[in-house]
Order: structure tokens, then C-alpha cells, then sequence
């Protein structure tokens, strides 16, 4: 079944522009709480319900909130918490199913809404498929003596931070360390900086001052400037970088250099594998990761799997094939021994843990692999547009790929979260990948002029 609403990573677009109304909040929530409801004639129905710092976040935590309890659900707000806080406590709390608001890295006007199933999970193709069939005939609300309720809970934001800290070998603190978080006034803004302080860092905060409106804003994964500052002004030996759900992050060394989740996941699969904890000799990540985490990789023995971009489509490889390790480019690390989706501030514990195992610097551990030059240009369309339909960006794309041909490689790609058109190369041979990028770039722009 194909998806309307749904793109990679949920229903995402801007606020109050169709389709991110509070009309279709309501009835997206009343067609989740219809295909959620227990089959097992149950009488508690459960959803939790978190949300970054976005101004419309109330919005739509209030039209959803409207459309759960009139199938009879029960509904439990979170408030501001991390995307996998969300999974984590659908799960521990028993609910039937567990909503994130949030845009991610998008910057404020925007937001988005994703789900997670009663396994903590996010949902396959086909239940977001279905939930958009229930949405488009209509749900039959439930009686008026079973409306549910809702009611907000304080110590969910609690119950994650202690999850997140008891990761950390047993014993282990991190006295000693002074370290950068960079929440970028997003959802991690209390949580990041409480769970370092209480393992015994020194924590100087960057982006967590929100106001709804400067989420994403000049700081966090996507723009790890004013971070780098920060480390280097305090002469940090790390900086952590989240985006504004915190499912992602970018490691800063003690120079303000970034460090990828390429070179993240080849840390952590070497040092699990060497651990004997690499579950299935293998590492997932999707196609955009550097052609140099494979070879790196291979030298090891170990394995890259590739999936389609999306850290859901990594977490059901991981699923299918029985790894516990995989993540994004981007910053999405997965640790299925701990967590159900990407974790940035659990990802960072991992990498202080390393520091303080080895005792090693930022930098000394930040540089696993050489990376093959890769370069990476996006460009916007007006949503409607279908650029890679025209002919001389298909004309384009043929000649790049011809370029390439034994010297590296092209994804071309429709971001999943925006109207972009994403163009990445990679290739030896730096002359030749800039111009099958620039090429390729030319021809979009010049067919959504």
C-alpha cells in the first residue's frame, strides 16, 4: 500500500500548511487510537505522547491528544523529552502505543508527528499505510461512558535519564571530564545536561534555552559552530552535539573538530567486535555512509550492511538479521541492547566511556577511518515539482553515473523530510565526484527554476 501522509521518518511539513493542521492531527490521532486499541478486550488502552520544544508543539499535542481519547484511549502527555524516551516508555509503561511531535532537525516553523507500536518500535510501511486508510474513511468514535482521559506525568523525563546512566559500565563516572552538550533547544534541553552532571561531569550548556522558536537555530547536530566555540573557549575535551529530538548526534574533539556517525559507528563495531558484543559480525548502515567505514570495516573481518536511508529501515534490518549495532551518517546510532531507535545522548555516554576507558583524547578516537572525499549538495523544489522526472536531469544523472564508473559512486535521492533533492557522490578522484555533483545540481536547479 502507498503512503500519502507518511515519509521516511513520519508525517513532517510545516505548521498550520496542510498536511501539519490540527484537523489532521485530530484524525491522524483517532485513526492510531482505532488501530492501536488491544485485540485482547482489555480495558486500559494507553498513549504516551512527547514533544520537542516547538511552539506548535501544543497545538498538536492537544488535536492529538482529542483525537486518542475519543476511540477510548487513555492518554499520558510527557512534555519535552527525547525522541527514544518516547520508545522507552511506550514499552515500560505498558502503552499500546507511544507519538514523538517533533521535526527533528528542521528548523522551528516546521514539526512532525512519528509513532512508535506497543513494542517500542517504529512502524512498518504497511501499519502507517493502514492508519492512513482509517484516516481517510472515517473512525466510528467511541461511547460516551468510554471516552478516555488524559492526564500529564512528571517522572517520565526521570525514568529515561536512569535508563541512559545505568548503560555505563558498572562503576564507571566521568569526574575528571569537562564536556560540551549542545541540546540545540530541543527536547534534550533538562535531560542531556542533567544525566552528564550526575555521572560526575563538567558540563558546559549550549543551546538549551528554548523558546519555541529557536530549535535547530544556529546550534545542535546540524550546526556544530557554536559548540566548537564553546569546546575550545573552555578548553572542553568534548563536545556532544544533539539535533532537536536528540535521536542523533555529532562528536566535537577537544580542537572543535566533528566527527561523523560513520566514524562513531566504526569506533563502537571495532570496539564491540573486539569486546566479543558485535552481534552477527555486522555493522548497519544506509548507502549514504563513506565508502572508507566499509573498507575499514572489511580490514577488521566485520560487515557493512546497507539499507535504504532512514534509521527505521536500519532498525528493521537490524531486526531481520539479529545485529545490535547500526546507525546514519547523520548522527542516528542504534544500540538495539539498549535502546528501540536512534539515541544522541546515549551514543555520547559511549564515546565518553571510551575516553575514559583508554584514556585517549577526543581526536585520538574520533579519526577511525580515512574517508573517501565524498561531497553532498541538496537542493529545494516547490513541493509539487518532480525534478527527477525531467529529462535533463535524467540526462545528467546518466552522464555523472558514466563519470563514476569504477571511480566511486552517485545516489541521487528525494529528502523523505523536506522538498529537497538530495545529490551525493563519492569517488578517489575529488575533480571527478565535484563534477558529477555540480552537474547533476545544475540540472535540478535549472529544471525548478
Amino acid at each position: 500500500m502507498t503512503r500519502k501522509f507518511f515519509g521516511t521518518d513520519g508525517v513532517r511539513g510545516r505548521a498550520n500548511t496542510y498536511p501539519m493542521t490540527a484537523e489532521m492531527a485530530l484524525k491522524l490521532g483517532a485513526a492510531a487510537g482505532r488501530y492501536f486499541r488491544r485485540k485482547d478486550g482489555g480495558t486500559e488502552h494507553r498513549v504516551v505522547i512527547g514533544k520537542d520544544t516547538r511552539l506548535s508543539g501544543y497545538m498538536f499535542e492537544t488535536a492529538m491528544t482529542a483525537g486518542f481519547t475519543s476511540t477510548g484511549m487513555n492518554v499520558f502527555l510527557l512534555g519535552p523529552v527525547p525522541t527514544p524516551a518516547v520508545g522507552m516508555l511506550t514499552t515500560s509503561m505498558r502503552a499500546d502505543v507511544g507519538v514523538m511531535i517533533s521535526a527533528s532537525h528542521n528548523p522551528a516553523e516546521d514539526n512532525g508527528i512519528k509513532f512508535f507500536g506497543p513494542d517500542g518500535f517504529k512502524l512498518s510501511d504497511e501499519a502507517e499505510a493502514e492508519i492512513e486508510r482509517l484516516m481517510e474513511e472515517g473512525v466510528e468514535p467511541a461511547q460516551a461512558t468510554k471516552i478516555g482521559r488524559a492526564k500529564r506525568i512528571d517522572d517520565g523525563r526521570f525514568r529515561y535519564n536512569e535508563r541512559v546512566k545505568s548503560t555505563l559500565p558498572r562503576g564507571m563516572n566521568l569526574q575528571g571530564l569537562k564536556v560540551v552538550i549542545d541540546c540545540a533547544n530541543g527536547a534534550a534541553y533538562r535531560t542531556a545536561p542533567e544525566v552528564l552532571w550526575e555521572l560526575g561531569a563538567e558540563v558546559i550548556q549550549v543551546g538549551t534555552a528554548p523558546n519555541g522558536r529557536n530549535i535547530n537555530d544556529h546550534c545542535g547536530s546540524t550546526y556544530v559552530q557554536t559548540a566548537a566555540e564553546a569546546v575550545v573557549a573552555h578548553g572542553a575535551h568534548v563536545g556532544i552535539c544533539l539535533d532537536g529530538d536528540a535521536d542523533r548526534v555529532m562528536i566535537l574533539d577537544e580542537t572543535g573538530a566533528v566527527a561523523d556517525g560513520d566514524q562513531l559507528m566504526g569506533l563502537m563495531a571495532k570496539s564491540w567486535a573486539d569486546q566479543g558484543r558485535l552481534a552477527g559480525g555486522a555493522l548497519v548502515a544506509t548507502v549514504m555512509s563513506n565508502l572508507g567505514l566499509e573498507r575499514f570495516l572489511e580490514a577488521e573481518g566485520l560487515r557493512l550492511e546497507r539499507t535504504t536511508v532512514g534509521d527505521r529501515y536500519v532498525v528493521e534490518r537490524m531486526r531481520q538479521g539479529g545485529f545490535n549495532l547500526g546507525g546514519e551518517q547523520s548522527g542516528h546510532i542504534v544500540m538495539t541492547d539498549y535502546a528501540t531507535t536512534g539515541d544522541g545522548l546515549l551514543a555520547g555516554l559511549q564515546f565518553l566511556a571510551a575516553m575514559v576507558e583508554t584514556g585517549k583524547k577526543a581526536s585520538e578516537l574520533t579519526k577511525v577511518f580515512e574517508p573517501v572525499p565524498q561531497l553532498l549538495k541538496n537542493v529545494r523544489y516547490v513541493t509539487g515539482q518532480t525534478p527527477l522526472e525531467d529529462a535533463r536531469v535524467k540526462a545528467a544523472i546518466s552522464a555523472a553515473e558514466e563519470k563514476l564508473n569504477g571511480n566511486g559512486r552517485l545516489l541521487i535521492r528525494k529528502s523523505g523530510t523536506e522538498p529537497l533533492i538530495r545529490v551525493m557522490a563519492e569517488s578517489v578522484s575529488e575533480a571527478t565526484m565535484v563534477d558529477a555533483v555540480d552537474s547533476v545540481v545544475s540540472a535540478v536547479e535549472e529544471a525548478t527554476a
